[in-house]
């Protein structure tokens, strides 16, 4: 891989291969290749206990009964077992609930946040179905009347979303992003809860319409990275 010009690679592994990192750098380092020291970084996982009933499904190795991904997205779906599986350190342990994964509530983390996505496309398109509005407008609407707390939390939480999807990567920290996508919907779905979208008042309606607009642009993106789907309608 270093000869075919990457200058930087990840093993991922188990925590059981810890002892293999050193042996590996210290091999590729006598290599003679000029392969810096640290080469290559390594993600070490612990084992994923996996609940479903309410009782802990058995794995062992030695029986050869054990659950695979294909199980897991079978019981739940695939965007549930990317976001559980995303959404905690590599080196912790972690419990997948089967059942939590497939409940329709706000208890179940991948739906509280696809379920923000698809409340603001159900206002935008309430607001393009009645007035014939397009999210295109909204680029130029005038944020003045974006100040109330509620309001300004939800822009504060947006503003943040650069840093942490460059600090995530360079940390090899996607679960960082599950957090913020979680913020993000909580934040949401407070400013919902505080302040009607499609009020009377053109200009507060354009710019409370431009900031869920952007809420919901970011949750898609956020969303994307981790390979989960954004749905406009649950």
């Amino acid at each position: 891989k270093w000869e075919r010009g990457f200058a930087r690679v990840i093993n991922i592994q188990g925590t059981d291969h810890h002892g293999t990192i050193a042996r590996v750098r210290a091999g590729l380092q006598a290599a003679g290749e000029g392969i810096p020291e640290g080469y290559p970084d390594y993600v070490l996982h612990t084992m994923v206990r996996v609940v479903r009933g309410g009782q802990e499904v058995k794995i062992s190795k030695r029986a050869g009964s054990y659950v695979t991904l294909r199980d897991l997205i079978e019981w739940t779906s695939k965007d549930a077992v990317r976001f559980f599986l995303l959404s905690r350190k590599p080196d912790t342990e972690y419990t997948f609930d089967v059942d939590l994964a497939i409940q329709k509530n706000n208890d179940n983390p991948v739906y509280y946040v696809q379920y923000a996505h698809a409340r603001i496309c159900s206002v935008i398109n309430a607001w393009r179905e009645k007035e014939g509005g397009h999210r295109s407008a909204l680029k130029d609407a005038d944020l003045s009347a974006l100040d109330s707390p509620a309001a300004q939390a939800l822009m504060l939480q947006l503003a943040k979303y650069p840093e942490m999807l460059t600090d995530a990567a360079q940390d090899f920290a996607p679960h960082d992003v599950t957090f913020y996508l979680r913020e993000l919907a909580a934040s949401y779905h407070s400013y919902y809860d505080a302040e009607r979208i499609l009020v009377e008042d053109e200009k507060v309606k354009q710019a409370r319409l431009a900031l869920v607009a952007a809420t919901a642009q970011v949750l898609h993106n956020g969303l994307a990275v981790l390979g989960v789907s954004a749905p406009e309608k649950m």
